[in-house]
């Protein structure tokens, strides 16, 4: 008895002793760019089996009043946004309101070359339609409170950039579209489609369509860094993003998120793994992006990951399914990217954390 108690208790100091190495290797990844203790900074967690075994948060939430970030602050996520709006497609599909296949003129007539273009084209970034964030009149209504409809009108007769299918060129009015088609299918706007069915659903308590105006608990204010020192974020009209990049969110909200799709609590598991397929191009060459995410790999170890930018705040997330490790880490500077520092996270965590 004496043995086994030993041996437990020589398992339980080695486990403790590693997870506390794992922290001290994270702190120092992520202080090496997260340099200055009074600037904007970050937030991060990994999340193994469903729960947390990192968080930490690294900067300021706001200058002006010295309120510091805390693992529970409220970031925009940006095109993480994507993720969110290809589930409710599925939702949609799944409720028989929709199929991925459907030309998108089925539900917008009048878009040029709508009979060739499906959902699937938006979903995997293949539609070949005008990303509107490259044109140069984005800055004529950047701040302008835009219906989903006028955004599809602000691009839709844009010259194509390739045909449907030819090629992969990541695309976010191919989301404006999605976002736009969920509130035809539905009957409701983007942003109540997104609440009730998901955030309410799953507890995510603290997770928004974005707003400057309403008062929330928590927020991370963004910030661009300049020459001469951190200013305050661009202002942007949240309608012009739309679907394609509006959400806010927490660590722990993402979590749950995560933990959702694993459960299979909002699409069963035969449409939810349309999200997780790598698809092909006309001429069959595979590209590393199902609905809403990208499908990549670390040594060989499969990961679904996607970030996000939008003035003032970067994400980014690394989803690892062979061993359910979830890293994820948020940005209120436009100034400090996450993106590498995640991949890097998480590569340090499948090295640590992998079961044996």
């Amino acid at each position: 008895m004496r043995k086994i108690f030993l041996f437990c208790s020589t398992m339980v100091l080695a486990f403790s002793l590693n997870a506390q190495k794992l922290d001290q290797k994270i702190d120092s990844l992520i202080l090496s760019e997260f340099k200055e203790s009074d600037g904007p900074g970050g937030v991060f967690m990994v999340a193994q089996k469903g729960k947390p075994v990192y968080q930490k948060a690294f900067g300021m939430a706001n200058l002006e009043l010295d309120a510091k970030l805390n693992i529970n602050s409220v970031f925009q996520i940006g095109s993480m946004t994507k993720q969110f709006t290809a589930i409710a497609i599925l939702m949609l599909e799944e409720q028989g309101k929709l199929k991925v296949s459907d030309p998108i003129s089925k539900y917008i007539p009048s878009y040029p070359n709508g009979n060739n273009i499906t959902i699937h084209h938006l979903l995997t970034h293949t539609s070949g339609i005008k990303d509107f964030t490259k044109m140069k009149t984005i800055a004529d209504i950047a701040q302008k409170e835009m219906t989903p409809e006028e955004m599809v009108n602000f691009f839709k007769n844009e010259p194509v950039d390739f045909a449907p299918g030819q090629k992969f060129d990541y695309n976010n009015s191919g989301y404006v579209v999605l976002g736009y088609i969920i509130e035809l299918t539905s009957g409701e706007t983007y942003e109540d489609f997104i609440r009730k069915n998901i955030f309410d659903k799953i507890g995510m308590t603290n997770s928004y369509y974005a707003t400057d105006r309403k008062i929330i608990k928590n927020r991370a204010y963004g910030y661009h860094k300049k020459s001469y020192g951190y200013v305050n974020k661009t202002v942007i009209n949240f309608s012009v993003p739309f679907a394609s990049g509006s959400l806010m969110s927490t660590l722990d909200d993402m979590l749950k998120w995560q933990n959702a799709l694993n459960k299979n609590l909002l699409l069963n598991s035969k449409n939810e793994m349309k999200a997780f397929t790598k698809y092909k191009l006309n001429d069959g060459k595979e590209i590393e992006y199902g609905y809403g995410w990208h499908l990549k790999s670390i040594n060989g170890t499969a990961t679904r990951e996607h970030g996000g930018s939008v003035f003032g705040f970067k994400s980014m997330a690394v989803y690892i399914p062979s061993e359910d490790i979830y890293v994820l880490g948020f940005s209120n500077c436009d100034c400090n990217s996450p993106t590498q520092l995640v991949k890097d996270i998480a590569k340090l965590s499948l090295e640590n954390l992998k079961v044996k």
